[in-house]
């Protein structure tokens, strides 16, 4: 119907100006004219829809988001619990080893006391060795006269 009325007031505007066939028209009908009243609706409601559709998609999309993060939460919020119950437990182990160590420290001191006084008797043992071989040296010597 838009078509027909384009064509003939193309027709008319021809009949007027027989010479704009040649002359470039600069807006034709067709091209003035807007979509009727319902088309508009239906263009909207189509519009709003499809909208509708896209934003929900993009809501479910960042819903989803904030689920994943709330799951990320959760399981790391569970894993720093473990990770805090096993250092306490390595802490309460440590002092256990702290207490055990201090109750072997008088025992350790007297190792090392022990220690150098080996060490002590070890020399003296050397010194007394060497000695003696000085001495077995002398007398074997005295033996041959």
């Amino acid at each position: 119907m838009a078509v027909a009325a384009a064509a003939s007031l193309e027709d008319s505007l021809e009949a007027r100006h027989p010479a704009s066939k040649q002359e470039p028209i600069v807006e034709t009908a067709e091209e003035a004219t807007e979509p009727a009243e319902a088309d508009i609706n239906e263009l909207c409601t189509e519009m709003f829809n499809k909208m509708a559709i896209y934003l929900t998609g993009e809501l479910t999309a960042t819903s989803e988001d904030y689920k994943l993060l709330e799951n990320m939460n959760k399981l790391t919020s569970l894993k720093y619990l473990e990770m805090k119950d096993i250092a306490i437990n390595i802490s309460r182990n440590l002092k256990d080893l702290n207490q055990k160590y201090a109750a072997l420290q008088p025992y350790l001191e007297q190792i090392n006391q022990i220690e150098e006084q080996v060490a002590v008797l070890e020399q003296a043992a050397y010194k007394l060795d060497a000695y003696s071989k000085k001495l077995e040296a002398k007398y074997k010597k005295l033996e041959k006269r």
